[in-house]
């Protein structure tokens, strides 16, 4: 079974969106970075990326089998009009299933909980097919973490300052929760890092 993930662009002040859901040109700037195409499955999404993030993608992105997401992200794109660009399943916790879109999409890879962030992963990873579960940053993260779900973080870290917004973590229950890492990848105009959660039993090596 793979591993439970998050990972966004995030500020240097640690938001994943600016006030009101601004900030997104200076979090995404690197998604056009480059002049290398990165596939999206959707034709209103188009990546180009440099090489460095390119390389990057192609390395991270096989390992993701299915996304899960809240319902205000899921409300904020449509659904993304049925299919996401990345091409996964989409789980949405959510408090009621918006039947009205799903007559609307037939067949589209999505599945609606109803009953929990537990229940989201677990049915994100029944889709994932032993591939890795990737959790939305922002409110959904925090909701693993605190429930002990979440294995891995990953920042991919832009050089701005939003001031305020919506944090990558927010309310996550009792901490700290320590780390290892980070591993680095260098990118255009962002810095990729990746840290392991260690399990609260596991007080021993470095912080």
């Amino acid at each position: 079974m793979g591993i439970v993930t998050t990972s966004a662009s995030v500020s240097l002040d640690g938001f994943i969106a600016g006030p009101q859901g601004t900030g997104f040109e200076h979090l995404f700037a690197w998604y056009d970075g480059g002049d290398q195409e990165f596939p999206s499955a959707n034709p209103d999404v188009h990546f180009h990326l440099s090489p460095a993030d390119h390389r990057y993608l192609s390395a991270v992105m096989p390992q993701i089998g299915v996304l899960v997401v809240g319902r205000r992200l899921f409300d904020m794109t449509d659904g993304w009009g049925g299919t996401h660009p990345l091409d996964k399943p989409v789980v949405v916790l959510t408090h009621t299933v918006p039947q009205e879109w799903v007559d609307a999409h037939p067949g589209a890879p999505f599945r609606f909980v109803t009953t929990g962030i537990e229940d989201a992963v677990a049915a994100g990873h029944e889709l994932a097919g032993g591939l890795d579960v990737a959790v939305n940053a922002g409110e959904m993260a925090s909701q693993a973490l605190a429930a002990g779900l979440l294995d891995e973080v990953v920042l991919d870290l832009v050089p701005v300052l939003l001031g305020d917004g919506v944090r990558f973590f927010d309310a996550i229950g009792p901490a700290p929760y320590v780390l290892d890492g980070p591993d680095v990848t260098p990118g255009e105009r962002v810095t990729h890092l990746r840290f392991r959660l260690r399990p609260a039993s596991d007080d021993t090596g470095p912080a």
